[in-house]
């Protein structure tokens, strides 16, 4: 059976299923998945260098913001 986000188990109930995948370089872009929906990724066009990060609310799995922080330029 598919799991969310491609993940090899099943989360217990009241669980958030997630997944983060980072990058390689230029080569491969990093991803974050919660619950199955892609919330950042180089298709989606909103990933950065450095640290990329999703705030999600922990009680209700709503995404919050997204943001990137670039730790080469400052």
């Amino acid at each position: 059976p598919r799991h969310k986000c491609g993940n090899q188990k099943s989360c217990p109930q009241n669980y958030f299923a997630f997944k983060i995948i980072s990058g390689a370089a230029n080569v491969v872009g990093p991803s974050i998945c919660f619950e199955d929906l892609v919330l950042m990724s180089s298709v989606k066009n909103n990933i950065g260098r450095g640290l990329n990060i999703a705030l999600v609310n922990g009680t209700t799995g709503q995404l919050l913001q997204i943001n990137t922080f670039d730790m080469y330029s400052g």
